[in-house]
């Protein structure tokens, strides 16, 4: 039997998870931090966002496909071109932020999820639910958010 490669596609990713939440679950403050009830939580909402994503990445690509603009009119096709563009621009914020979900993800599976990366302290989980991908606590984001601020007008 000879060895393959896996594909880089994990869209099948959920199917490898079994989930025995309740779609009303809302972590709370009065569970344990990030116990595995949280963490499928989040990694379920993750999964989910990121395969909501490849499938509109999909459906770009099907649309590129199809071919070049054919609008006779030259207004038209600037017009739709442009359209394009922004598509294409929208899209590579998204790839940057599957990369960001990949290692929220990874994050999860390595005990570090939930944590900020700066500080140590637990990320509240209202902002957790607000931008699951998060790496900071709110407090040290715009400290951070601060700095750069001061950085970039020197």
């Amino acid at each position: 039997m000879g060895a393959s490669a896996k594909p880089q596609d994990n869209s099948s990713e959920i199917s490898d998870f079994n989930y025995d939440l309740d779609p009303s679950y809302i972590p709370t403050d009065e569970e344990p931090f990030m116990n595995e009830r949280q963490l499928k939580f989040f990694e379920k909402q993750l999964i989910d966002w990121k395969n909501s994503i490849l499938a509109e990445a999909q459906g770009t690509l099907n649309q590129l496909q199809d071919g070049p603009i054919r609008e006779p009119d030259l207004n038209d096709r600037a017009s739709s071109e442009t359209d394009w563009g922004i598509e294409l621009r929208t899209r590579d914020r998204q790839r940057k932020l599957i990369s960001k979900i990949e290692a929220a993800l990874r994050r999860i599976k390595e005990g570090e999820y939930g944590y900020c990366q700066v500080t140590g302290e637990p990320i509240s989980l209202a902002r957790l639910r607000a931008r699951p991908i998060a790496t900071m606590t709110l407090e040290a984001q715009e400290r951070h958010e601060r700095q750069e601020r001061v950085s970039r007008d020197d």
